[in-house]
């Protein structure tokens, strides 16, 4: 089984529910505060690629693992940020503006990155590795820009029925989320247990040196420190579905191999980013 038939409607569901959360209150945040959307931006869209092909190339990661780790990388804030935003007291208007701005930005960041990570990796292993840039493109925006879009016009015509659509959708996504990692458990298992000591320190690596890059750049910008706390968990959270969406699609790379960094990276993101917010709800008691 294929289990893009699975992501993409996993996808769709986060994206239609981030274009309900986008009101013009999110956007005026880019006049308001517009160096902490600016450093955030960068620290998601430049920094943690940079980081992911650093962390991949260190530990020699396997063809198809490296471009998984860095895929992750290249995906934009995972809407779940706006919620560990709130609960670690953090700027939650300037959470939904990164999350907004990086999955429109990296609809174009994504395909360039990639293609020169795909060239490079080819260079170092002597496979050859072929990035549809046209399909790829085209499949982000149905998968991303056409719900969020519709998301974002549902909440501006009918508002009430947006909030309600929003609470039971809401509850939906992260055990659909946890279903598709069950269900890549479940078809790679072997794999998975070979490759998990490498995946896994790969994965948490990478999250927690991103999570240190962003805090030093928050501290850059002399934030407060909501801000900077924003920045450090839209940083450190990733649109996983989107990730395993393009590596398991048969109008991409059809690999389900390639996938496996992502799941991974869903599954410690959240372990190791509820920790932060655990340690910041403690400080702040």
């Amino acid at each position: 089984m294929n289990t893009i038939w699975i992501v993409m409607p996993i996808l769709i569901v986060l994206m239609f529910l981030l274009g309900i959360d986008l009101s013009k209150k999110a956007f005026v945040n880019v006049v308001r505060n517009p160096k902490a959307v600016l450093l955030g931006l960068i620290g998601q869209i430049v920094v943690l690629p940079v980081l992911a092909f650093a962390v991949a190339w260190l530990l020699n990661l396997p063809p198809v693992y490296f471009m998984g780790l860095v895929l992750v990388a290249c995906c934009p804030g995972g809407s779940s940020s706006n919620v560990f935003s709130m609960l670690a007291k953090g700027d939650v208007a300037l959470s939904i503006t990164l999350t907004a701005l990086s999955s429109v930005i990296t609809l174009f960041t994504l395909p360039i990155i990639m293609e020169f990570v795909a060239s490079g990796v080819s260079n170092m292993s002597g496979m050859e590795i072929h990035l549809p840039v046209g399909k790829l493109l085209v499949q982000n925006l149905v998968l991303l820009f056409v719900p969020m879009l519709l998301g974002s016009l549902f909440r501006n015509y009918l508002p009430d029925a947006a909030v309600k659509v929003k609470n039971v959708l809401s509850k939906v996504a992260f055990p659909a989320l946890m279903t598709l990692a069950l269900v890549f458990f479940y078809q790679y298992k072997s794999e998975i247990v070979e490759h998990f000591a490498v995946l896994g320190l790969s994965a948490a690596g990478l999250i927690l040196v991103a999570m240190l890059c962003s805090s030093i750049i928050a501290r850059i910008g002399n934030f407060t420190d909501a801000v900077r706390r924003t920045i450090v968990i839209e940083v450190g959270m990733q649109n996983a579905a989107q990730a395993i969406a393009i590596a398991s699609s048969p109008f991409i790379f059809n690999s389900g191999e390639m996938a496996l960094p992502a799941i991974i990276y869903a599954l410690l993101m959240n372990v190791i980013l509820l920790t932060y917010v655990y340690c910041i709800r403690l400080k702040l008691k």
